[in-house]
């Protein structure tokens, strides 16, 4: 045991009674936090030893007063070494539940962690998104099942977590659950936020994260060339549901907004910006920063071959967009159909707007990385090419 506890016996002269006589208090202190209590014993200040922490000399008073003291002590120390053997914390406060045998109020991570996803559900819409929601459900689903592979249990008090936890628990998502790295930091990520939470509450003694490093990988994110792009637009689909992805996606990739940005996007989002020309003014919903975005001459011949789509008049949307699921699905099809050999996903429009389409064509990257974009619209040297033929 690495603590260092100190029992102390000594009369508290404050307390004396009528005849001078003070009662004899316990204090116990670990490592520079201490409790004090009372052995129920008193004695007149003369016959006391402080240096000896007992009563002086061997009259049966001394004996009786010095033997309860003895078994006191060795109370306190039993005490110890029962905190040892059930692997608590040797603390002043756990010590002082373990010798009264006060019922100590265990917090266990399931139901912590269970109650922050509640009140991540409540603000769904609000300060969150959905995905973030299902995030932190399949993160808490990851850890029940660690404990159950590791320790066998449903449940663990949150004070027995430690760094070796965290380390087996990054080794459970690495090998169990095959994750690749940054799956897997993202993963011990949300776990932290709940260990944070215990600590900010004072519930947990020691950050089990302290000397825990984890890194994510940088990812070489793919986007469209200016042929690519082309190809896109230049390919006519017989199929409807195919021309209208490949639609919406060339829609992203001129104005930068992720799938859940465009789907949110209202007629109410167009409007004449200080230049007279249209711009898009909406809210990014992941971070909530404000975005004006230059409505280019493609985005808006995309926006008026759908202003009579049926979706778009009866709900006020802008585009009649489908679920990201779907638009990922098609979109595989419309790679293979113009050759493009990507594995192409709704969020890759988002890359290419911030690379072929702005960074190609001589847009500072500040302007690509602040969310709001302030510069008047610029002319693309791509559009010049591009032939989009609206298809009815």
């Amino acid at each position: 045991m690495n603590t260092s506890v100190s029992i102390l016996f000594y009369i508290k002269r404050a307390k004396a009674n009528n005849l001078g006589v003070c009662p004899i208090y316990t204090r116990v202190t670990i490592n520079t936090k201490r409790f004090e209590f009372s052995t129920t014993k008193s004695i007149n200040p003369e016959k006391w030893s402080s240096e000896g922490n007992k009563v002086k000399g061997t009259s049966e008073e001394a004996r009786s007063i010095n033997n309860h003291l003895d078994y006191l002590k060795n109370q306190v120390l039993e005490a110890e070494k029962k905190l040892f053997k059930k692997d608590i914390s040797i603390t002043s406060e756990n010590l002082k539940n373990e010798l009264f045998g006060l019922s100590e109020t265990k917090r266990m991570l399931v139901p912590i962690f269970q109650d922050h996803n509640n009140k991540i559900k409540e603000l769904v819409g609000k300060e969150y998104a959905p995905g973030t929601l299902q995030r932190y459900k399949t993160s808490l689903s990851h850890t029940v099942d660690f404990l159950k592979w590791k320790y066998n249990v449903d449940d663990i008090d949150i004070n027995r977590i430690d760094y070796a936890f965290i380390a087996d628990y990054e080794f459970y998502l690495r090998s169990v659950r095959n994750c690749a790295n940054n799956t897997t930091v993202k993963y011990i990520k949300n776990f932290h936020k709940i260990i944070k939470i215990c600590l900010d509450n004072d519930w947990m003694i020691k950050n089990p994260f302290s000397n825990y490093k984890a890194k994510l990988k940088e990812v070489e994110r793919e986007c469209l060339s200016e042929g690519e792009i082309q190809s896109l637009i230049n390919k006519e689909f017989t199929i409807d549901r195919l021309s209208l992805v490949r639609d919406i996606f060339v829609f992203s990739c001129f104005t930068g907004l992720a799938y859940v940005d465009v789907k949110n996007l209202t007629t109410n989002n167009i409007n004449y910006g200080i230049d007279g020309g249209k711009w898009i003014f909406t809210h990014r919903q992941k971070t909530e920063s404000a975005s004006k975005i230059p409505l280019l001459p493609i985005p808006e011949m995309i926006v008026e071959k759908y202003k009579n789509h049926p979706q778009c008049s009866n709900q006020n949307k802008l585009l009649p967009i489908l679920t990201n699921q779907r638009m990922n699905s098609y979109l595989k099809e419309i790679a293979a159909a113009c050759n493009i050999n990507k594995e192409l996903t709704f969020h890759i429009a988002r890359h290419t707007f911030a690379t072929t389409v702005t960074l190609t064509n001589g847009v500072p990257i500040e302007s690509v990385q602040i969310p709001v974009i302030l510069t008047t619209p610029f002319q693309f040297k791509v559009t010049t090419q591009f032939q989009f033929k609206l298809t009815t």
